[in-house]
């Protein structure tokens, strides 16, 4: 009898150790559990994603307000279409708003910023479904060294 309570404790205190741990990883990989009416969803044309991942947070100031949830090529256009979810804490962004892909630091990982546009009066907020037209792909520092090297190598001719 006694070793069954010991047993049924090691059980209780294993499981309770496997649930902690699974909490403490969802809280390092920043992975929320949210519902789908506590966000919207947007959709931007790019024309390079460069190290664009899909869970790259989508921030305004540096705060995060969505993150990416899908990143597909148009094939008609062969472009890449990236779908965002935001919070709907955050929907009071003007459809003017435009969006970039940034990177934290000089080789960091990339993230969008969303930079809120104008208010008007015929100006309307961005819904769920909407798309974001004025959008800036990803800088390359591979292309931007290649362009300084070249346009180096050609003052020298």
């Amino acid at each position: 009898m006694l070793t069954r309570k010991i047993e049924l404790l090691v059980g209780v205190f294993l499981l309770s150790g496997l649930l902690a741990f699974c909490i403490l990883v969802f809280n390092v990989a920043n992975v929320k559990v949210k519902s789908n009416d506590q966000t919207y969803t947007l959709v931007a044309e790019f024309n390079n994603v460069g190290g664009l991942k899909v869970r790259s947070p989508i921030k305004v100031g540096g705060v995060v307000v969505g993150r990416v949830t899908d990143i597909t090529l148009d094939t008609h256009k062969l472009v890449p279409i990236v779908t965002l979810t935001m919070d709907k804490r955050f929907d009071q962004f003007p459809e003017t708003s435009s969006l970039a892909i940034l990177t934290s630091g000089l080789l960091g990982e990339q993230f969008i910023g969303l930079t809120p546009g104008f208010m008007d009066d015929g100006i309307s907020m961005l819904a769920e479904g909407d798309k974001v037209h004025d959008t800036r792909g990803a800088l390359i520092l591979e292309d931007l060294i290649g362009q300084l090297l070249y346009s180096m190598s050609s003052k020298d001719k």
